[in-house]
């Protein structure tokens, strides 16, 4: 089987977090099928991350690009107290090692009682506590 943009987009279409990759101008070039359903209308494809993001986390992005510029991964962002989520900034690479863009990586909590729920289902309830 040849792998293909096709089958790479199956893959991360089939990956129960969401992506939402955007490039070093800030712009939102691609959303998972996960990121499409859990931002409807907030964040779209071509326009800034900034038009979702406050204006004020451009420095902190910009902060996270030059230590991911210098050699550094994924990188711990906050702990959201809204959602209980981990958020990991995701510095993305090309073949040769250069930083063409990011992504931001959230960590679902769990706990015990609960550690056997699929992340989709998660999200579910999530959604429909907030409506």
């Amino acid at each position: 089987m040849e792998i293909t943009f096709e089958v790479l987009k199956a893959i991360l279409d089939s990956y129960v977090y969401e992506i939402v990759f955007v490039d070093r101008t800030h712009t939102v070039r691609w959303m998972n099928r996960t990121a499409l359903r859990r931002y409807p209308g907030r964040v779209q494809i071509g326009n800034s991350l900034f038009n979702c993001h406050n204006e004020s986390t451009k420095p902190k992005i910009e902060e996270f690009l030059r230590r991911a510029d210098a050699g550094e991964d994924e990188m711990f962002e906050v702990l959201n107290s809204k959602t209980g989520e981990r958020e990991f900034f995701v510095p993305v690479r090309n073949d040769e090692g250069h930083v063409i863009g990011y992504f931001e990586r959230h960590e679902v909590p769990w706990d015990e009682e609960h550690a056997d729920v699929p992340v989709g289902d998660y999200w579910l309830r999530r959604k429909q506590k907030a409506e």
